[in-house]
């Protein structure tokens, strides 16, 4: 009995942070092995079992961290060709074999926040290009929704609906009230526990202004952190109205949002001209296609609640050319 109970403790041990889809290939390959998965287009013909976050999502079967990263070069666009040996990952400044490593488009679940209140009057024509940027550079196969922001958030489509039907359906939805913001992110995170996909990612197109909200912002924070979703936002942070005619929530949009999309591992990305907001949209959808996973299996194996501080680091082709590395930060270790 003491053998058994051991043995379980043993394989239930697990910090995972992003719920990857993984071959069953990879838990029979050697601990001194790197298994690589390469990049290739998914042709899904059935889609993964649905998974429940209701449970704590950092938990499977084997002691492997897995860690999504994205790398971009200085005009943001996702550097593609990178190897394993490309990368060092650290855990609380310790060095960690890098034994498992994937760079594969595969489908995902992508949840919409969708600004709509009055602070959008003059922009959302502009959101509304954006979402057609998006799903022109998506996977045909990918799952998402949608929510509003105004006085109350809404959800206007699901993954039953068609673009089409989205599109009528923001259409329908003119820009008014005030803006629910934090309360619209913890509807679409609660959404995604039902969601189909393992890859789960959010965007969030927004003057980054909440003055309404049940949650507060260190609360969405949390509830991001934990939930392991990957999280950008557009910003549109322009310079209408004039800066000193915007009002608190307006001027402070912009550090809110990197603070709540930051703890993700994703991020935001400023649109200072609204014309860009599209421009932006589809690059953030080639992004989510771009992603790679490094897997390593931590030392310390006790589950005593503590936060662990991850450090990815990449290669740098030159001097003159820097690479930005983005991904998740962090941790916390589960509790026994």
């Amino acid at each position: 009995m003491i053998a058994r109970c051991a043995m379980r403790l043993a394989f239930a041990f697990v910090l995972f942070l992003f719920p990857a889809a993984l071959s069953a290939n990879l838990w029979a390959q050697s601990a001194d092995d790197v298994h690589i998965v390469p990049r290739q287009q998914s042709s899904h013909s059935a889609a993964p079992s649905e998974v429940d976050l209701n449970s704590r999502p950092l938990h499977v079967d084997v002691n492997l961290v897995l860690v999504p990263v994205t790398v971009t070069d200085a005009m943001n666009h996702p550097v593609l060709s990178l190897r394993a040996q490309d990368f060092t990952l650290y855990e609380d400044q310790e060095q960690q074999q890098i034994r498992y490593f994937s760079h594969q488009d595969v489908p995902i679940s992508v949840g919409l926040v969708l600004d709509c209140s009055a602070s959008m009057k003059n922009k959302i024509e502009y959101e509304r290009q954006a979402l057609a940027e998006f799903f022109n550079n998506a996977n045909s196969n990918d799952e998402y929704f949608a929510v509003t922001v105004s006085n109350k958030p809404r959800l206007i489509a699901s993954s039953e609906d068609s673009f089409g039907t989205l599109e009528d359906r923001l259409a329908a939805s003119p820009p008014r009230g005030r803006t629910a913001l934090f309360d619209a992110i913890y509807l679409a995170i609660a959404k995604m526990r039902s969601a189909h996909y393992q890859r789960r990612a959010l965007l969030i197109i927004s003057d980054g202004g909440d003055n309404t909200s049940r949650y507060t912002r260190d609360e969405i924070k949390k509830v991001i952190e934990e939930a392991d979703v990957l999280t950008y936002a557009i910003g549109i942070f322009d310079e209408e109205p004039i800066p000193l005619l915007k009002s608190f929530e307006e001027r402070m949009g912009r550090d809110w949002l990197s603070e709540l999309t930051d703890v993700s591992g994703g991020r935001t990305i400023a649109a200072d001209d609204r014309r860009r907001i599209p421009e932006i949209a589809a690059m953030v959808s080639r992004e989510l296609r771009s992603e790679y996973v490094l897997g390593y299996r931590p030392g310390e194996l006790s589950r005593n609640g503590k936060w662990r501080k991850i450090t990815v680091k990449v290669a740098q082709p030159s001097a003159a050319t820097r690479l930005q590395v983005h991904y998740k930060e962090g941790y916390r270790a589960p509790l026994e």
